[in-house]
């Protein structure tokens, strides 16, 4: 199946700034919750034009994500017609690879959701509500001694969702849909994304 996609991806967790899964370490508190949005600028899945299109990943964990026994569910964008939402779909249960193909291995994917995007995408000022489930606010992460903003960067020449990613903090992160998590103030991060 040929498919190539490109754009931009929010992320946050409840691990502490930097995320020490970006590196194979284990999760700063024993646990992963997280999850991924990703928004295509260019993209196709066997034919099916995905351009501006949104889709995006939750995730609760027993421990570090390479362990798995995860719970997961996932989103796609509402305005998508019925053969973009199956490939959108494709594309989360790891049918044709990338991320999510890897993903796949560590949990139990529901089926996903068709929902509401409102992405306002402005580094790190950065917005995203997807419905009533999700609500993401990113905001720079601050010195604690002066209280100056900072702005650090990684580069993950390996990376599996980013390459180089630019590291935020979440002034709000909650999720429902029975994965029911708030992780407001821990680690965000943002940057571009090229899969095939």
């Amino acid at each position: 199946m040929a498919w190539s996609v490109s754009g931009n991806v929010v992320i946050a967790c409840n691990c502490d700034y930097g995320c020490p899964c970006n590196f194979n370490a284990l999760p700063s508190h024993g646990t992963c919750e997280g999850g991924w949005i990703w928004t295509i600028d260019s993209g196709h899945v066997d034919g099916v034009a995905l351009d501006g299109l949104c889709l995006a990943l939750f995730a609760k964990w027993p421990g570090a994500i390479h362990a798995g026994g995860g719970r997961a569910i996932g989103y796609v964008d509402e305005r998508a017609t019925g053969a973009q939402r199956s490939a959108l779909t494709a594309l989360l249960r790891g049918e044709v690879g990338g991320p999510w193909g890897l993903f796949i291995k560590t949990y139990a994917l529901a089926e996903p959701l068709t929902a509401r995007f409102d992405m306002q995408l402005a580094g790190y000022g950065s917005r995203v509500r997807i419905g009533e489930a999700v609500d993401l606010e990113l905001q720079t992460i601050r010195n604690p001694v002066t209280q100056a903003e900072v702005h650090p960067e990684v580069v993950l020449p390996e990376g599996l969702v980013v390459k180089r990613g630019s590291m935020a903090a979440s002034k709000v992160f909650r999720v429902g849909e029975g994965l029911d998590f708030d992780h407001s103030g821990q680690y965000a991060a943002f940057g571009r994304f090229e899969y095939a």
